[in-house]
């Protein structure tokens, strides 16, 4: 029987891929690809781009082509089968990246090139790649005595498999549990639109009544609109407690020992490759240098915000003490008396904007913007293999015809579907003998799906989300680096690779690009004046409160990975709670497990390196400072962020990259103008 892993693709044929598929896929491919590399060095040199860096971006580009959909699957359609086959990989993987990594006869051809009267007749790029490589090697123990390459070796393979069940845990702690609601008092407050979803997941349960989940979209309209306070503090209880030995679940899916585990190993990983921490290791590949440098950077965002937030908190306090009668505002209250605040604030709610925000009209806007900013054509594309109904696939075309990219759009939040937003590669832009490989992303949310016949509607915070994220996937598509290991969003470091991301947020606020992507959904009437300006007057409503809480993340985060010490374990929640005092304004109950759902840092890449939505934002908000100043959809502009940021990739350092756009490096000013925090 034919493995559609096996076969050459320029989509992956996701209605043939089977969990069957995987391992034996991947098994193959990596004996391949080692025979391949024995090969390649038999010769012993010397050494030129074609003979040694060309054909290992070949042999890594078909491993990619193979895995990349297997786990996007694992993410979006998970079940039983799936999840074994994904974890079966997961050792295959490790142990042939890990080799790899430890190869010294390649690493050897990888010096000797770099050593070479080639390497300076190479382009820019094609130097950074190289550069890059010889960095990874280094982290990858390539230096270490065997018995240490051993250890390193074994520790990949554990963190791997860790990460992997830290997120089965969370997904299954979420589908775990849920609310079926039949008195229809209990509802009060909670708008039609979120009461047809709870009415339509009742009935895919063959349930009477309502059924409300901890999937983001319906727990969500609870805690902001339920005038019932026990039944937000029950869905709180079952959100904040997922995946620990607390909640409705206790220890069924704990991530308490995987958390501790997987700290552990980073620490001795760290100090096997000689550094003091992770923290430290983690910054071997960014942009900030030095530990002190984030934690300077964090603390004094956490200076400038906390008067504002504790500002905020007093003002929501005294609202809620003095308009509601309540005596204390607890976690499960913040978002329930904020919007009520907001509304007598700003006579804004976000029930009042959504019907002017239907999925359809904010994608195709959000093309449109696309179009006034770098002149890029997005059309469907229909007929293609996709994994579920709802899912899109587009083409990139720039004004001269070139098909620059395409992706896939997963919009909507379903079981089995792993919560969060994000962008994927599926397929990386590279120059192969045939020509360029045209570079094809994933592009993910989990937003309220359609309700019999009306549309999504878009909360303004979700419209920013799916700006962010087509940010990531602009920048993986739109370059012109023709190389694997520097194209897209390869080869940037990871506290840049927000950059292109968070600057795209920015337009959700602008009058022009609203007049392109906001249309009631039944009358088609554009976004009225009125609630624009309530819009822009709310936009900073509560950001000292939102500030805090990112920087309370970043600095819990860096912290539980610099402050490691192995005779006193993670500290996870003593640590929490330090920086909880020094950046929180209130202080949530002690049930709350937040960090044993926290899988940016614990299964995914941001492991110290949350501050990286921090320092990048920085980087954003001024890059768009220069829109400010030559106007929003300034042509020159536009080309100039595209040419300069959007098609480098990876193949030149963020810092210089910025500096080539912005002229200057970048200011904290526009960060803190666009926050509204005082300079």
């Amino acid at each position: 029987m034919s493995n559609p892993l096996l076969e050459p693709y320029d989509l992956p044929p996701f209605s043939h891929i089977q969990p069957e598929h995987a391992v034996p896929a991947i098994r193959q491919i990596v004996d391949d690809n080692r025979k391949a590399v024995a090969a390649l060095l038999e010769s012993g040199g010397p050494y030129a781009w074609e003979t040694l860096v060309a054909p290992m971006e070949e042999l890594e580009d078909r491993l990619h082509k193979a895995w990349s959909p297997v786990s996007h699957f694992n993410s979006v359609a998970n079940s039983d089968e799936l999840r074994e086959a994904y974890n079966g990989c997961l050792p295959l993987l490790s142990e042939y990246r890990t080799e790899l990594g430890q190869n010294e006869a390649l690493f050897q051809a990888y010096q000797a090139l770099a050593e070479s009267g080639e390497f300076r007749h190479l382009d820019q790029a094609q130097r950074k790649n190289i550069e890059d490589t010889l960095r990874d090697f280094r982290l990858s123990g390539v230096a270490l005595p065997p018995e240490q390459k051993a250890r390193y070796k074994e520790i990949a393979l554990e963190l791997s498999n860790l990460g992997s069940r830290f997120q089965d845990n969370l997904m299954d702690a979420t589908q775990g549990w849920f609310k079926h609601i039949i008195d229809p008092s209990l509802l009060a407050g909670i708008p039609e639109t979120a009461l047809n979803l709870a009415r339509q997941t009742a009935e895919s349960k063959d349930l009477p009544g309502w059924v409300f989940t901890l999937e983001f979209p319906s727990y969500i309209a609870v805690m902001t609109y339920a005038d019932d306070r026990d039944l937000r503090r029950e869905l709180y209880w079952a959100y904040c407690t997922r995946a620990s030995e607390r909640g409705p679940n206790p220890r069924q899916w704990d991530n308490g020992e995987v958390m501790e585990r997987i700290l552990a190993l980073r620490h001795e990983e760290a100090r096997l490759l000689g550094f003091a921490n992770f923290a430290e290791l983690s910054l071997a590949a960014k942009m900030a240098r030095f530990t002190d440098s984030v934690m300077e950077f964090l603390q004094d965002l956490s200076r400038r915000s906390l008067p504002v937030a504790r500002k905020d908190f007093a003002e929501l306090q005294g609202y809620a003490r003095q308009h509601h009668g309540l005596k204390k505002l607890e976690s499960w209250d913040l978002a329930y008396y904020s919007e009520k605040l907001k509304q007598r604030a700003f006579t804004l709610s976000e029930e009042e904007v959504k019907p002017y925000f239907p999925a359809p009209r904010v994608v195709a806007g959000m093309f449109a913007v696309t179009e006034k900013l770098y002149g890029l054509h997005i059309e469907e594309k229909e007929g293609v293999d996709v994994w579920h109904p709802d899912v899109r696939f587009y083409q990139i075309h720039d004004p001269e015809g070139e098909l620059r990219g395409c992706f896939y759009l997963d919009l909507y939040a379903r079981p089995r579907k792993r919560g969060g937003a994000w962008m994927d590669d599926c397929i990386s832009r590279r120059r192969t003998k045939t020509g360029v490989q045209t570079p094809v992303a994933f592009l993910t949310c989990n937003f309220t799906p359609p309700v019999g016949d009306d549309p999504s509607l878009l909360r303004h915070d979700e419209v920013l989300t799916l700006f962010h994220e087509f940010g990531h996937g602009l920048h993986h598509m739109l370059t012109r680096v023709d190389y694997l290991g520097v194209s897209g969003i390869n080869g940037v470091e990871w506290d840049a690779v927000e950059l292109p991301s968070q600057f795209m947020e920015n337009f959700c606020w602008e009058r022009e690009a609203l007049d392109l992507l906001s249309g009631h959904y039944q009358s088609g009437e554009p976004l009225p004046d009125d609630l624009f300006n309530k819009m822009t007057a709310a936009r900073n409503f509560q950001s000292g409160m939102a500030m805090v809480r990112q920087l309370e993340f970043s600095l819990f985060d860096f912290r539980i990975h610099r402050d490691y010490l192995p005779e006193r374990g993670g500290r996870i929640y003593a640590v929490l709670d330090e920086v909880r005092k020094q950046t929180a304004v209130i202080e949530p109950p002690d049930f709350n497990r937040f960090a044993h759902s926290f899988a940016h840092i614990f299964a995914g890449g941001y492991a110290a390196g949350y501050y990286s939505y921090k320092w990048a934002e920085v980087l954003s908000s001024d890059a768009y400072s220069m829109f400010e100043e030559n106007g929003v959809f300034d042509p020159q502009t536009g080309r100039a962020f595209m040419e300069k940021i959007l098609e480098k990739g990876g193949s030149v350092k963020a810092m210089d990259l910025f500096v080539d756009f912005r002229g200057r490096e970048p200011q904290i000013d526009a960060l803190l103008r666009h926050n509204g925090i005082a300079a």
